[in-house]
């Protein structure tokens, strides 16, 4: 399945008996975007709670992923099977679904893809929507299948540091990556990982919706990356997704996520930072 569709796509999907909308907007967002509709879904959709369940509570570092075995009884719990084909939306446009999209398939669920534009674009096209609801859901049976290759830990960062074998993408701001502007998390040094490149996130982005992906690989190219493994980093693991989709739109080269991201990084003693 294509990791993006449109919402022409998802409209004439509606249907579809297999069909299952999540909706993953969050309350709030790091780059300050405003929302255009709060209170308004996609019509039929369930609401994927990112913060509150679908992330490892134990762990002091927001949004890292909870183990295979809590994330199927939760994804049975919203009504997923294994024959789901699943759209994630959020009311940004493009912000918090590519991490909902990257943890199916971190789980071995490939069929599902993000709605590109999101909620705004679907109401810009008069698509039927509906206020915020639960719906009565049937629970699925959805089997996961945990890939742990895609993550990459921070012993590995350091060890990479060294060695070189693969480019660390940070999707934050210039500023924040630079160490000019103070991080949004208490307690966390500035900089960023030696050796790592910045792409903010905002720059495969055009309003919401990505870019055509000719100019998407004009970015990618404009960074001079090597054919090595790339591995994704951010704030805490949330917009880093928005560039893996990206370069998966783009590439079949490799691609990882440092799950604990700046929010480890920036806290752990004894760790090389550059500003």
């Amino acid at each position: 399945m294509n990791p993006l569709v449109s919402v022409t796509w998802l409209s004439e999907q509606l249907n579809n008996p297999n069909l299952v909308i999540l909706d993953v907007s969050l309350e709030t967002n790091v780059a300050n975007i405003e929302v255009e509709h709060p209170n308004i879904q996609i019509k039929g959709a369930r609401y994927f709670d990112l913060k509150g369940t679908f992330s490892d509570l134990d762990n002091s570092l927001p949004n890292t992923l909870p183990s295979p075995e809590y994330f199927e009884k939760e994804a049975r719990n919203l009504g997923i099977n294994n024959n789901s084909i699943i759209v994630v939306y959020d009311n940004l446009g493009i912000y918090a679904s590519p991490r909902v999209w990257w943890m199916f398939n971190a789980m071995g669920h490939k069929n599902i893809a993000v709605l590109n534009g999101g909620l705004p674009l679907w109401i810009k096209n008069n698509y039927p929507a509906e206020p915020l609801q639960q719906h009565k859901i049937v629970k699925g049976n959805i089997t996961v299948n945990y890939n742990p290759n895609l993550q990459k830990s921070a012993s590995q960062i350091l060890e990479n540091i060294s060695k070189k074998e693969a480019i660390v993408l940070d999707a934050r701001s210039e500023g924040r990556f630079c160490g000019q502007i103070p991080e949004t998390r208490e307690n966390l040094k500035s900089g960023h990982i030696p050796s790592s490149v910045n792409l903010p996130f905002l720059e495969v982005l055009d309003n919401g919706i990505y870019l055509p992906k000719e100019e998407i690989k004009t970015i990618f190219h404009k960074l001079e990356i090597t054919n090595k493994p790339l591995i994704y980093t951010c704030g805490s693991g949330l917009t880093a997704c928005i560039l893996i989709l990206a370069a998966e739109l783009i590439s079949e080269k490799n691609n990882y996520l440092y799950d604990g991201s700046w929010t480890e990084w920036g806290q752990l003693e004894g760790v090389p930072i550059q500003k």
